[in-house]
Parts: structure tokens; C-alpha cells; sequence
């Protein structure tokens, strides 16, 4: 069983910048594809970055490429999300996600049914 807890949101001005973390525990940390999602009120949920905790990879979806960075650091077990430029557009409830697979597989990075753990949300608003 993973546990996810999720922080960093906030309310930020356009062109401002956040950092999201997901402290994971309850599993062998090395093992887990983390992925991030929002979902703005109306919206469906979508995927934004995933990585794969064992390794150096990682995958964005191309709505948010080049703005967005996921990193992490091992050795608290936390996986960020460093979002930067941020429009009004961004403004949305943002969920940290994991699963527990030995490799990150683009075709299910940023989908919902690609991760089986869930954190809450921690939400981003965006004000011009």
C-alpha cells in the first residue's frame, strides 16, 4: 500500500512559479512510477509529468512541456513538481498519483488508469 501526502499549492500571480511535493511511503520507494495530475472545476482529470523513481526517466504531457519540470529526491523519498510561467490556465486541483511497476511506459504516464494510489489534492490558482 502506498501512501501519497501532497503540498506545496497556492494562489500566485500569472508568470509566478510553485513547487508541488509527494512524499511517498508504505512501499519500496525505488520501485514506483509517480505521476502528477489536475483537474480544473468542470474538467476532467488529466496527466501532466510522470517519473519512474528507480531510474532517470520521465515523460510530460505536451500541453505543459518546457514550463513544467519533475524531479525527485530519493533520499526523502519526495517527488516535486516545479511548475514555472504559470497562466490562469494552470489553475486547477493538483493530485499526486503512483503505482508500483519497474519501468515508466509513456502510453499510460498520463493517464488516470495507469496509477492505482492516489493522493489529496492540493490546489493552484492562478490570478491575472
Amino acid at each position: 500500500q502506498v501512501q501519497l501526502a501532497t503540498s506545496g499549492g497556492g494562489s500566485v500571480q500569472v508568470g509566478g512559479s510553485l513547487r508541488l511535493s509527494c512524499v511517498a511511503s508504505g512501499y519500496d520507494y525505488s520501485k514506483l512510477v509517480v505521476g502528477w495530475f489536475r483537474q480544473a472545476p468542470g474538467k476532467e482529470r488529466e496527466g501532466v509529468a510522470a517519473i519512474y523513481t528507480g531510474g532517470i526517466s520521465t515523460y510530460y504531457a505536451d500541453h505543459v512541456r518546457g514550463r513544467i519540470t519533475i524531479a525527485q529526491d530519493s533520499a526523502r523519498n519526495t517527488v516535486f513538481l516545479q511548475m514555472n510561467s504559470l497562466t490562469p490556465e494552470d489553475t486547477a486541483m493538483y493530485y499526486c498519483a503512483a503505482d508500483a511497476r519497474p519501468w515508466l511506459c509513456p502510453h499510460v504516464a498520463t493517464m488516470t488508469f495507469g496509477y492505482n494510489y492516489w493522493g489529496q489534492g492540493t490546489q493552484v490558482t492562478v490570478s491575472s
